[in-house]
């Protein structure tokens, strides 16, 4: 099962593809987190990224494109993977499908998780952080609780800068102009399914997977 989670910042990308990767026992490859460990294990293009990130510069598609090849030649992704924030633009996509075309990925599809925007922005602006551990929880989860169910750190809930309503409008704005585009190209090709990502964690998970099921992913 070939996977590309997309969607604007607040759908649930990442919950719904912990849960899939649990599901089918396949890897949900982070971007972020794929960026991160090849800094942190110093490969070559890790290296390079830290030498370009170091500079206040963001990291050039090549490279990027570059260390999801390496994750996705990878054993731990012999019978698939959830790719999760990458790509974020048209070229990006065109970049990646060059590098399925050479790995010869041909079932990958793109699962597009939609939501309101106000909803999204009522979803982020209630979510809390814990200061200590960095845990991200709902209000709800926390009602009531004077320390972090995570790490039981004392009166460390905080509301992030990412969460604020007036830096989700700006989010919601350059994904609609930069990266909402990626969804057209991908539609052009017949690669993807709509899911809709109002409903509760479970609700959209089981949607997600009949969806998945009715297509016949392939493993």
């Amino acid at each position: 099962m070939q996977i590309i989670l997309f969607g604007s910042p607040g759908v649930g990308k990442g919950t719904q593809a912990k849960l899939l990767s649990e599901q089918f026992n396949i890897p949900h490859i982070s971007t972020g987190d794929i960026l991160r460990k090849a800094v942190q294990d110093k490969t070559e293009l890790g290296l390079k990224a830290a030498e370009i990130m170091n500079r206040g510069e963001l990291v050039p598609d090549d490279i990027m494109i570059g260390i999801i090849k390496d994750v996705l030649k990878s054993e731990r992704c012999k019978n698939g993977f959830i790719l999760d924030g990458f790509p974020r633009t048209t070229i990006q996509a065109e970049a990646l499908d060059k590098l399925f075309a050479e790995l010869h990925l041909n079932d990958v599809l793109l699962v597009h998780i939609t939501a309101d925007e106000e909803e999204i922005i009522k979803r982020l602006n209630g979510r809390r952080a814990c200061k200590i551990c960095g845990s991200i929880f709902t209000l709800s989860e926390i009602e009531g609780l004077g320390k972090c169910p995570k790490c039981g750190a004392e009166n460390s809930f905080y509301l992030r800068d990412d969460d604020k309503e007036d830096v989700i409008r700006k989010r919601l704005k350059v994904y609609e102009t930069n990266t909402k585009p990626v969804l057209g190209y991908y539609e052009s090709k017949g690669k993807v399914v709509t899911i809709n990502g109002l409903g509760t964690i479970e609700e959209v998970n089981k949607e997600l997977i009949e969806v998945l099921k009715g297509k016949k992913v392939k493993n």
